[in-house]
């Protein structure tokens, strides 16, 4: 404990030594500033000593500490966080990109925890491993109804690329099996651009998942390769939906690609000078004229909002889709004593007409502590190059939005009860291949068992005019109302479980769709769902009406 309290005396001493030299220099609200640090040190380091001297069962310093360096941080924004020793190795793992999993995706239902997605020719494909199946230990770690969380499966699944993680799992009501998987190989999760090809003769198309190391080489390399094989290629459409950020200066490469060198894309300000910097593309592109059509969406953050705002600021292309997310903040890792980091949001970034698009207030919160919506009264707007008016605050606000399909009560719960899922599993149990992505589809013969099997599973719902109806029902009964009331309550009441009976034939479009969705993922993996959906994506098909019509795509752009 010496070592610690001498660290943090020592500390104390330099901070004091600071305020009075403020005094000196006459700087009386820095002295304020170093004296109210200063003083609260000493409260803190005062408690900390007394609890770990006198408190009636003997407690974990380091446990103590790091619970109360949490608690604080927890008062600022969520990306500011502390990382102790223990975690040092994962941290500087995730922040190089080298962090692997076993090509899977992780879900639960109850407390069940089971496979939900596989990558082609990944660790888990080549071990055999098939979506649904369910995973009870991870490691020496039993996870689910027994052992631990969801989140803390996915991060067992994850660590260094080479290393191994063993698995057990049953499928079904066969027995238990385990299969060691070495993390990494060449699963395509562990890529940027996970999939690039031609959405028609002549508009590609390349997804960006992330941006980790080398996003820009990626980005550029499947540019490259649309045009040398496609010689036809006249327009191109980067897809950053779901994209949650990455890495600044991939998003300056991935700019680099289609703008040209020296081109100015985005400047961090913040607190202290070394927070200030401005980030200009360095590179040659590689084809700043073909048209460009980006995809956003209310998860869009961060870099993805970097490359789409910068686009959208100098009138590069057409920005597509819904509102992004709205992250304007930079973070930096910052070494500690003792063999430890702190991740802290030192700045803001900015874009090219000036706006920073953070859309939630983490720094002046509600009563309750919890952080507020940057109102439409407060954004500010600003120009395009070519003197297009955007605005700050609110995320990327597309140029052509492109609305959201409303979650459908009956679809809402057939998802969330396990219904899709599980006869899509019984689907594949029954079917060896199925056609080509582009060419499946759900027949009527396929949608007619699936409603079998729900129907013969008890499948029940509640739709929202239903809740209304029974809080209705609640105020009659309360008011004591006539009996007249009450028998009309009843017959709408009947007439909307008439209704909903037919909820699954009313919506067999939608519904047949999503399953059609999963079931060529199960058959093809995610590339061949992408590529099934260019013909049924409503983002990917309105970018394709827009890149078509080429007055319309300049008018976008004037």
């Amino acid at each position: 404990m010496r070592e610690p309290l001498y660290s943090f005396f020592r500390t104390r001493r330099y901070l004091l030594i600071l305020a009075g030299a403020a005094v000196l220099l006459g700087g009386f609200k820095t002295y304020d500033k170093y004296f109210d640090i200063s003083k609260n040190m000493d409260i803190l380091g005062k408690v900390f000593t007394e609890v770990n001297a006198v408190y009636v069962d003997e407690p974990n310093p380091t446990r103590m500490m790091q619970t109360g360096i949490t608690s604080m941080l927890e008062g600022m924004d969520p990306y500011t966080n502390f990382f102790p020793e223990s975690m040092i190795e994962q941290s500087m793992v995730l922040q190089s990109g080298q962090l692997s999993g076993i090509g899977a995706g992780l879900d639960q239902r109850g407390a069940d925890i089971f496979l939900m997605e596989l990558f082609e020719d990944g660790p888990a494909d080549e071990a055999g491993l098939r979506i649904g199946d369910n995973i009870l230990r991870i490691d020496d770690e039993p996870v689910g109804s027994s052992g631990r969380t969801l989140e803390e499966a996915k991060n067992l699944i994850q660590g260094e690329s080479g290393t191994q993680v063993t698995i057990l799992f049953q499928r079904g009501d066969s027995p238990a099996q385990q299969v060691t998987l070495t993390r990494g190989g060449n699963a395509a999760q562990q890529e940027n651009v996970p999939f690039s090809g031609m959405v028609t003769e002549d508009i590609g198309y390349i997804l960006l998942n992330n941006f980790m190391g080398s996003a820009g080489n990626e980005v550029g390399g499947a540019l490259k390769r649309l045009k040398d094989n496609h010689p036809q290629l006249q327009s191109v459409i980067l897809d950053l939906r779901g994209n949650p950020g990455g890495r600044l200066d991939e998003a300056v490469n991935v700019c680099n690609i289609f703008m040209p060198q020296g081109t100015f894309i985005t400047e961090m300000k913040g607190r202290t000078s070394a927070s200030n910097q401005q980030f200009r593309t360095m590179l040659q592109p590689v084809d700043t004229d073909i048209p460009l059509v980006v995809l956003v969406d209310e998860h869009s953050a961060s870099a993805s909002e970097i490359v789409s705002g910068a686009v959208q600021d100098l009138d590069r292309g057409v920005i597509l889709g819904r509102r992004s997310f709205g992250k304007g903040l930079v973070q930096n890792v910052k070494p500690l004593v003792y063999n430890t980091q702190m991740k802290i949001t030192i700045a803001r970034y900015f874009l090219p007409s000036g706006r920073c698009i953070q859309s939630i207030d983490y720094f002046h919160k509600h009563e309750d502590g919890s952080p507020g919506q940057i109102p439409d009264s407060a954004l500010t707007a600003f120009q395009t190059a070519n003197g297009r008016t955007v605005y700050d605050g609110g995320g990327i606000l597309p140029d052509v939005i492109v609305e959201k399909e409303s979650d459908l009560p009956v679809l809402k719960a057939l998802q969330q009860q396990g219904y899709l899922f599980d006869y899509v599993t019984k689907f594949v149990e029954e079917h060896d291949s199925i056609e080509s992505p582009r060419l499946f589809q759900v027949d009527n013969d396929t949608y007619e068992g699936f409603v079998k099997y729900v129907r013969s599973r008890g499948f029940e719902f509640q739709t929202a005019s239903e809740v209304v109806l029974e809080q209705l029902q609640q105020a009659v009964e309360q008011e004591e109302l006539d009996a007249r009331s009450v028998e009309t309550i009843r017959e709408v009441d009947q007439e909307l479980a008439h209704l909903k009976v037919q909820d699954l034939d009313r919506h067999q479009q939608l519904i047949a769709e999503e399953l059609r969705k999963l079931i060529v993922s199960r058959y093809y993996f995610k590339q061949g769902l992408l590529e099934s959906g260019f013909s049924f994506d409503p983002d990917i098909q309105k970018a394709v009406q827009v890149l078509y019509d080429k007055s319309r795509y300049q008018k976008l752009l004037e």
